[in-house]
């Protein structure tokens, strides 16, 4: 496997580029005199950069496709006061030649780290049941792969490799704190769904070069999905008691809180409520702390752009006091 030559945050003005990127996007175009020209967003862990192929760019668009890792050689222009690179050369890298993890953004976090926090909240469980639930899930070596790697949303949270462990275990946490302030809580089922309410990620996506939705994803969802596969763990299990599956169940169907945003039910218990809230929580606090450290063009202002999601401009603070 080849170290990679270079990342995208590193590229300056007039540097020779001799490195692989992952392809975000591509599209033919045609300048005023008639010309093909290819457009080409290339991405690496870093960021996403502009690629243009001015020269043979019909042969060199039979190479490859969005999704694909390839080798270029160019140079870094600036065009309209933002960096591109003029694309000379194109080669498709075989998969030995390749890390996956040098071209998705990946957690700051300590994968296995994480893991072995999640795993050991299993060992506070003190519902035998429920504790052979999460040991068939998280003790399982496929399952416990893909949940360290997958990411928890394409475009909204955590969108990243190891962005579901990184939620998860973030959402147990605070789930463990509602506890222990709410004791009329059941515990042992609070911290069994949020380890549980986005298990259905690690197949709604797929996420080995970008990130994106799977058939299975897309047809059904990461909130079926996940009840399926309790279902199937709880059968397995000899007399797992039927009211706990239930409730497991409807913790899943129910924590995107609203019909309108994708719940089939809404929470009725409160072990649901409670993971629905802590769940949104999480997710926006993620989603505004990235849309905020992405705001780098915006350095002169305390306010970020107008962002979409939360319809308004987001607070970053008095400039140099984070």
């Amino acid at each position: 496997m080849k170290t990679k030559e270079i990342y995208l945050q590193d590229i300056k003005q007039g540097d020779k580029i001799a490195s692989s990127f992952l392809v975000a996007e591509k599209s033919m175009a045609f300048s005023q005199k008639g010309s093909a020209y290819l457009n080409i967003r290339l991405k690496d862990k870093t960021g996403e950069m502009d690629g243009k192929v001015w020269d043979n760019a019909v042969d060199l668009d039979r190479v490859f496709k969005k999704g694909d890792i390839i080798y270029i050689e160019g140079r870094a222009l600036s065009y309209r006061n933002t960096l591109q690179i003029s694309i000379i050369t194109i080669k498709p890298c075989t998969s030995e030649d390749i890390d996956t993890s040098d071209y998705l953004p990946v957690s700051k976090m300590d994968t296995m780290a994480m893991f072995q926090d999640i795993l050991a909240f299993i060992d506070t469980i003190s519902s035998e049941p429920i504790k052979k639930l999460l040991a068939a899930f998280f003790h399982d070596e496929k399952t416990a792969e893909l949940f360290r790697r997958a990411p928890a949303a394409k475009g909204f949270h955590h969108i990243y490799l190891g962005g579901l462990l990184e939620h998860t275990l973030s959402v147990v946490r605070l789930l463990n704190h509602a506890a222990n302030h709410y004791p009329q809580l059941n515990r042992d089922l609070l911290i069994a769904g949020g380890m549980l309410h986005d298990i259905g990620k690690i197949y709604e996506f797929s996420y080995d070069s970008l990130i994106a939705y799977s058939d299975e994803g897309r047809m059904i969802g990461h909130l079926v999905m996940g009840v399926e596969m309790i279902n199937k763990k709880t059968e397995s299990i000899e007399d797992f008691p039927p009211q706990i599956a239930l409730e497991l169940r409807h913790i899943i169907l129910s924590h995107h809180g609203e019909f309108e945003y994708g719940s089939p039910k809404r929470p009725k218990t409160m072990e649901a409520l409670v993971i629905h809230f802590m769940d949104d929580l999480d997710a926006k606090v993620n989603a505004f702390q990235s849309f905020v450290a992405a705001d780098a063009a915006n350095a002169d202002s305390d306010w970020t752009t107008y962002n979409r999601f939360f319809e308004r401009y987001l607070y970053k603070g008095k400039l140099g006091n984070g």
